[in-house]
């Protein structure tokens, strides 16, 4: 073993000999610990276009190389890469023999991202979604600082939401279409399974689906690519959980032509990084594959990942104030437990079944996916009784401050005191309240759940033809359906015996026809079906020369939605009950692009896109929880993109510059929230269409390997993500409050134009700028540490206060005689987030002990303990000049802009054991 190892050190220094005609290099890739071959291992012979991948037994071959001083790169995802110089000189071809690759355990490192975007700050509700999920497979630098580093403020890559990518296990897309995006945590807490996978960014050609603007990202899971052997890691963290086991057993191919692969974990806090945010999550994961021959195999795979976590809330600056960035109203003690009001549950279980083909010149993949479960957000409900929030607005200091009789000080002194008394839920208290005698067993105060159970279906299958030497045909389709059925039911009555299912505010019935007295366990309040399907198919050409390559593709696709009521609501007789119209959409795509190499160390590339595609099903229907309404006039989104990059590799620097440019148009958002606005006051439901977004902005990386130990990093991305014009808005009065003559027939109130053309989009950071530097020891040792600076975060616009009732009293229905433009434009100035650093370090370890391998990994974020807001929204709820100024007048709004708040120093420690 000795020997071989000193061959790999010696690599560096050996002369390779070739003849004046051309000549070959050739060589074996293995695995250093299992002594398995490596396929698909990136080789390139750097300042040449020579690249390519080993083949399924580990060998690479080079030819045609003129005589030349070259470095030979060999790279592969979870392995160290392999940098050496080559001197082809005027002698024979020349076989270097066999390369080890060794385990990268900084590829640890994907967990730090994997728990962020399995917490619920990657949910619809909390805006804070996070889009790097999908950069997990790269080894481009910006990227990887990107995921791992930017992500911790909740930076987007160019500014897009995670919808924008497309995740795919083993090529079978898993985007939702509730929300476009991927469920992470259907797949959470299997890293050792998830950890092979293949990127194609932005609009690069993809083998499998057409992708989105963000790209696309394959999640190889294949019981006969799994390293064999088995494996065990524990982890520590204070993060989103505090402890976590794994292990792993992969048989690798047998002689018989099966390959398992099994794989289980738990994860668990009673309380993470945020008060009351308790952790429970275990992940199973079983694969086992048939190879008929060489060309043909059969895999089938199960995933069971259930989840149980405590969420936290947004907080305005009051609050932050008095409590600090750790605060979470959400929970508060019971029987000297934490309990929090606000569980989210998962139990979304995943079948997959696989037919894999490769030959030579044909590859085919097909597969058909079976997802069903419940994903439910927990919820505490209250009727014609108090708030039981702890930081509802008339609780808080603030409501007096601000009190239209005048400040009283002496009234906001005790709303502090009480405050700091009982910061939490006092269940306690509901439990008294519902235990009343005068009310006859009848609860004020509920939990509830809004469950949605859905059952997808999705059938895959794409196929790579090569043409000759030089031209790649690509074409794929596939079909989705989806089922979700969409109701509250009651978990706790909270000491009562019964719940009486009416509207609060109306006294309406929520089911006509159902029973009007609910128990625990019953469905109430609402219950509704929605049936979507998808069909898309793509085909792409894709030609290589020597100096270029190129590539053309094409998308067709259908979506359909339909919503189906089971309740009728006595609030919305006529189209509460039954199936609504279909709606229907077909789309189409199209992009371009290709590569030119200037000289073998000079890359230039550009891309471009238009694609027309579907609204989001969450986006389509005003109101699917009480009818069956849609949006007036929803149309189809088109995206128009494009991106430039110029790529430089010399021996040891790597440095890539890019541009882009992004255009969203006639996009369509739907929010629900209490407004006091210039046409009255209400629970409305506000539809906002015709919106037009622009993403425009540059980024670049620079990688320098200054010696083999020591390599320099740095990345930048500057952007101006804003609304390119104004949209139009109407909103929809749940109970009263109604200006009859303004409502449009449809039952809209239409409030005309908002002017938020030039605000900007609430993306997090617009700029983010890092230096890295990391030193890796030939005793298998490595630290780094990354300084990052995020700049640019704007909080998100109340979009109803730019419209024209904003200017009007609703008392008298006159415009206000202050509102003047410059007075609104002072309360209407977007608020920008302050600009932060952050500075990370991370760390490990190997060790090779008689076959047993041992990897340790260390890694500190924020090491200074930085008080930062990533993100933040305006509330709604003072829709008038009146209601806002009056509110912000003395400096402690009670309607204030809700924040985010960075983690302050944490820790993520993992000890893996690999047999």
């Amino acid at each position: 073993m000795k020997q071989k190892l000193l061959l790999l050190f010696l690599l560096p220094y050996i002369h390779c000999g070739f003849g004046q005609t051309f000549s070959r290099v050739k060589g074996r890739i293995l695995d250093y610990r299992t002594r398995v071959p490596l396929k698909d291992i990136h080789i390139r012979i750097e300042g040449t276009a020579h690249r390519q991948r080993s083949g399924t037994d580990g060998t690479f071959v080079f030819g045609g190389i003129s005589p030349g001083h070259f470095s030979l790169r060999i790279s592969a995802d979870g392995y160290l890469t392999r940098t050496f110089p080559v001197i082809v000189t005027e002698k024979e071809d020349v076989d270097i023999g066999d390369v080890f690759l060794e385990e990268d355990i900084s590829g640890e490192m994907s967990e730090t991202l994997a728990i962020i975007t399995d917490n619920e700050l990657a949910d619809d509700e909390s805006g804070a979604d996070v889009a790097s999920g999908i950069l997990q497979a790269t080894r481009d630098v910006y990227l990887q600082r990107a995921a791992f580093d930017f992500s911790q403020a909740f930076f987007k890559v160019r500014g897009y939401d995670s919808r924008e990518g497309i995740v795919m296990l083993n090529g079978v897309p898993m985007n939702r279409m509730f929300n476009g995006r991927p469920q992470w945590n259907n797949w959470g807490g299997l890293n050792d399974v998830t950890r092979s996978q293949e990127l194609f960014f932005g609009l690069s050609p993809s083998p499998y689906h057409f992708g989105g603007v963000l790209g696309s990202t394959n999640i190889i899971m294949r019981a006969s690519e799994y390293r064999p052997g088995l494996r065990i890691s524990s982890s520590a963290s204070n993060r989103f959980y505090n402890g976590r086991l794994m292990a792993t057993y992969s048989s690798g191919m047998q002689e018989n032509g099966l390959a398992y692969t099994l794989s289980a974990s738990r994860r668990w806090a009673g309380e993470a990084y945020i008060d009351g945010t308790l952790y429970d999550a275990w992940s199973f994961f079983g694969a086992v594959e048939y190879r008929f021959n060489e060309r043909n195999s059969l895999q089938f795979l199960g995933i069971y990942a259930p989840n149980r976590r405590g969420s936290s809330a947004a907080i305005t600056g009051e609050v932050f104030d008095m409590a600090g960035r750790k605060y979470n109203p959400y929970w508060g003690m019971q029987d000297g437990d934490i309990r929090n009001s606000r569980e989210r549950k998962i139990e979304e279980p995943v079948a997959l079944l696989s037919y894999f083909h490769e030959s030579d010149n044909f590859r085919l993949s097909v597969g058909a996916s079976w997802q069903s479960g419940t994903y439910g957000r927990g919820r505490l409900g209250y009727y014609n009784a108090p708030n039981p929030d702890p930081v509802y607005y008339r609780y808080l200091p603030g409501f007096y401050i601000n009190s239209p009789s005048g400040a009283n000080f002496e009234n906001a002194a005790l709303a502090r005191e009480g405050f700091y008394e009982n910061p939490q839920i006092d269940w306690g208290t509901l439990y008294r309240i519902n235990t009343n005698p005068s009310e006859e067993g009848k609860s004020a105060y509920i939990l509830y759940d809004d469950n949605s159970d859905e059952t997808v279906l999705t059938f895959h299958a794409s196929a790579r033809i090569r043409l000759g030497e030089s031209v790649i045909v690509d074409a794929g389709g596939t079909y989705k359906t989806s089922t979700s059925e969409n109701y509250a039911s009651i978990s706790d009555l909270l000491g009562g015996d019964f719940h009486e299912d009416k509207d609060p505010f109306t006294d309406t019935e929520n089911d006509v026809n159902g029973e009007i007295l609910k128990y625990k366990g019953d469905t109430f309040n609402y219950d509704y079906s929605i049936y979507a399907k998808q069909a898309q198919g793509f085909v792409q050409l894709q030609a290589e020369r020597k100096k270029w390559n190129a590539f053309f593709a094409a998308n067709l696709g259908y979506t359909g939605y339909q919503r189906e009521g089971h309740f009728l609501n006595e609030r919305f007789a006529a189209n509460s009950s039954g199936k609504s119209d279909a709606l229907k959409f077909s789309d189409y795509g199209v992009k371009a692009g290709g590569q030119y190499h200037i000289t073998g160390r000079h890359t230039l590339s550009i891309r471009g896109g238009y694609i027309s595609r579907a609204p989001l099903l969450q986006n389509s229907f005003v109101n699917p929880r009480e009818n069956n309404e849609s949006v007036k006039n929803i149309t189809s989104e088109t995206v128009i993109s494009g991106d430039i990059s110029y790529l430089l590799r010399l021996p040891g620097l790597t440095a890539k510059l890019s541009g882009y440019y992004t255009g969203f148009e006639d996009v369509t958002d739907v929010n629900f929230f209490y407004v006091d606005a210039g046409v009255g006051s209400d629970f409305v439901q506000e539809t906002v269409s015709g919106i037009q977004k622009r993403h425009i902005g540059g980024e670049f990386g620079i990688s320098y390997q200054v010696s083999p130990e020591v390599k320099l990093t740095a990345v930048g991305a500057y952007g101006k993500f804003t609304y390119a014009d104004n949209a139009d808005i109407a909103i929809n009065f749940d109970t009263a409050g109604r200006e009859e003559d303004l409502i449009n027939p449809d039952g809209f109130l239409d409030l005309g134009e908002a002017s938020i053309k030039d605000y900007k989009l609430a993306t997090g950071p617009q700029q983010a700028y890092s230096f890295g530097i990391e030193y890796r020891d030939p005793d298998y040792w490595w630290v780094g540490m990354t300084a990052n600076y995020l700049a640019e975060n704007y909080v998100d616009i109340a979009k109803i206060t730019r419209t024209d009732s904003f200017f009007v009293n609703p008392e008298t229905g006159a415009h206000f005689p202050g509102a003047t433009d410059e007075a609104a434009s002072a309360l209407l100035k977007q608020e920008k987030l302050d600009d932060f650093y952050l500075l990370n370090l991370t760390g490990g370890k190997s060790w090779l002990i008689d076959g047993t391998y041992i990897g340790l990994f260390v890694s500190v974020n924020n090491v200074f303990d930085t008080v930062y807001r990533t993100g933040g929204y305006e509330q709604s709820r003072n829709g008038n000049f009146g209601q806002l100024s009056s509110d912000m007048a003395r400096g402690v709004p009670s309607f204030g802009p809700k924040y985010w708040y960075g983690f302050g120093r944490t820790y993520f420690i993992n000890l893996a054991v690999s047999f």
